[in-house]
């Protein structure tokens, strides 16, 4: 029966309790990890958020009524002890942090009995994420969890703590706000007030913060939930959280400047990495040709190099024909793997087809430099040899190649980098090697819409000397647009915003829009403008791959306390689901059709 923590204090956390306070007494509460039974003496292992205590009951300290309570100790009784710290007595465990001392336990307090958990709580688990994520609740218990969101809570006291020293403001925006569908899908929220209208969750603060600097404020910032209706990943959840800011009168090196500077806190005061500053520039065109990636992973080599000139006139066709149709060859040195077995090679070539690859060239190298390949038969030893020595091919090398329009050799060799670093074991999660990469394609052409669509969003500025291009070659215009790469993940970007009315009405002229569809979906924001706006700029990062990062984990869901999974459920609260038909009739919402009774498309 559970008992009442009447005129009982928590002296300290558990591994708060240190070898300077042998002698003293102290009261500690927590959950029981575990509890062992040796005859006469029972030991258990009490857990709270900080670690984990020895306690060791006897009857002559505790009293035969307290010894019979500790004699029902089970894994998860919640428990508060009275005791004595005490240097321990049997070996002292080198790989707990309290491994030196024990507590006598001198009084016992059982405030919660727990049935068995349907897993064991402990760091590593091995139980499968589904039945995890059902209990969240006792899966946030387990110490590798607790210590990943404590250091998120880290990094957002740090953060908060640097930009208001660097003079931002914490200004909050609102959460309902009106649908401007540009880009993924927005979560729609039904106003009962204003019947057959709809409120939309923000994908992000945007309007709101640039709406900010209008209105002098600035610099701003905030720690902020986002929302996006789309297909989930590891790095992806339907709600996120933001670390958002804006600044006015500055450009792209100030917007940088004070990043790598908070960037370089973070990592120092939380998990002790320095960050060298200034952190390397790439431009997004050098990217995509080194890395076939706008995120490239530098840990590692294996750079693309660009044979499509060599190859161009050479008999094989799957080379000569992607030259010809304005496409690329290009390929990666995969070196030391020339004796790589074909069994795994043709795996990399089927891996390179989900990419959008037709196919993938390989030539290996033997160690007395003799040629193995797909493609040799159709090329001359000369130029066999030019083109080995343009990927600086040597004995015991593994080349392959892609030949294809280059949005999709990007695609197949970025991809395939990734896939072999990956295999090979060079993706040192420990290595913390940062990059910007700047100068992206303002626009990009959506075959979908059959018009150019915004790479970031409709009010990013264009290099001022590529302003005359949005009338002649609107592809070729470059943004004053940046992101923060880390380890080959994305974990913010931004850029300088628009600020003139007469370069915002061509961005919209480009994109398609009439200035009447315009204003219908940016009006409050464009009428702003014609009431004085300063130069702006601003960023935002993912909270979640930050720490992601930082943890060292491979999905955020490991640092986010409730999160979803694939098809965007919580299996712990079953939600979404079904609402009572009384809300759907006060909001004018009727259910024209369900999975069951229209089926999957």
């Amino acid at each position: 029966m559970a008992e009442s923590m009447k005129g009982l204090h928590r002296s300290h956390r558990c591994t708060e309790v240190t070898a300077k306070d042998i002698g003293a007494s102290v009261t500690v509460m927590g959950w029981v990890q575990k509890s062992r039974n040796k005859g006469g003496i029972i030991f258990v292992d009490l857990r709270d958020r900080s670690g984990l205590l020895q306690i060791i009951f006897e009857e002559n300290d505790i009293g035969a009524e307290g010894f019979a309570k500790a004699e029902k100790l089970r894994s998860e009784f919640v428990i508060a002890v009275v005791g004595r710290v005490e240097a321990r007595s049997g070996a002292v465990n080198e790989n707990l942090e309290t491994g030196a001392i024990e507590v006598r336990a001198m009084e016992l307090r059982i405030l919660s009995e727990a049935e068995t958990p349907p897993f064991p709580i402990e760091a590593d688990s091995k139980t499968k994420e589904e039945l995890r994520l059902k209990y969240r609740y006792l899966d946030l218990r387990r110490p590798d969890l607790q210590k990943n969101l404590m250091l998120r809570s880290r990094v957002a006291t740090l953060t908060r703590q640097f930009l208001s020293e660097e003079g931002f403001l914490e200004i909050e925006t609102p959460m309902l706000t009106k649908s401007t569908p540009e880009g993924a899908r927005d979560y729609l929220v039904p106003s009962r007030v204003h019947p057959g209208n709809f409120y939309a969750l923000p994908q992000s603060p945007q309007l709101f913060k640039q709406l900010l600097m209008v209105s002098g404020y600035d610099r701003y910032f905030q720690i902020v939930k986002c929302f996006r209706d789309e297909d989930l990943r590891a790095d992806r959840q339907p709600e996120f959280t933001q670390i958002d800011m804006e600044l006015s009168f500055v450009d792209v090196d100030d917007v940088i400047d004070v990043n790598e500077r908070l960037l370089a806190k973070l990592f120092g005061e939380v998990i002790g990495v320095e960050v060298p500053l200034p952190i390397p520039r790439m431009t997004w065109q050098e990217a995509m040709d080194r890395f076939g990636s706008d995120k490239p992973d530098i840990r590692f080599g294996m750079e693309l190099k660009d044979v499509t000139d060599l190859v161009k006139n050479c008999g094989f066709s799957v080379f000569s024909g992607a030259a010809a149709a304005g496409g690329s060859v290009r390929g990666i040195n995969a070196s030391g793997q020339g004796n790589m077995p074909r069994k795994k090679i043709d795996a990399l070539v089927e891996f390179a087809k989900g990419y959008g690859a037709k196919g993938l060239a390989y030539l290996s190298i033997g160690a007395d430099g003799s040629y193995k390949s797909s493609f040799a038969k159709f090329m001359t030893e000369d130029e066999l040899a030019a083109l080995v020595a343009a990927m600086d091919g040597k004995p015991g090398d593994l080349l392959l190649f892609a030949a294809d329009q280059n949005k999709i050799v990007y695609n197949v060799l970025g991809a395939l980098r990734i896939e072999i670093a990956k295999n090979l074991g060079l993706l040192d999660k420990s290595q913390y090697r940062f990059l910007w990469v700047t100068h992206f394609p303002l626009l990009e052409w959506s075959e979908e819409e059959n018009r150019f669509v915004a790479m970031h969003h409709p009010f990013t500025m264009p290099m001022e000397e590529d302003l005359d291009l949005l009338d002649t070659d609107p592809g070729k215009v470059r943004a004053k647009a940046y992101d923060i790469v880390l380890n080959g993940t994305e974990i913010g970007g931004g850029s300088v915003r628009i600020f003139q009315n007469h370069i915002q009405e061509k961005m919209f002229e480009v994109l398609g829009f009439t200035k009447e569809q315009a204003y219908e979906r940016f009006g409050f924001l464009l009428n702003a403008f014609k009431y004085g706006v300063p130069p702006h700029a601003g960023l935002a990062y993912g909270l979640d791959r930050l720490v992601m990062l930082m943890a060292q984990m491979d999905s955020i869901r490991d640092v986010i306390a409730f999160p979803k999974v694939k098809d965007a459920s919580c299996l712990m609260t079953d939600a979404p689901n079904v609402v009572d038909e009384g809300q759907l009739r006060e909001l004018g919402i009727a259910i024209t059709g369900t999975e069951s009774e229209c089926g999957k498309e």
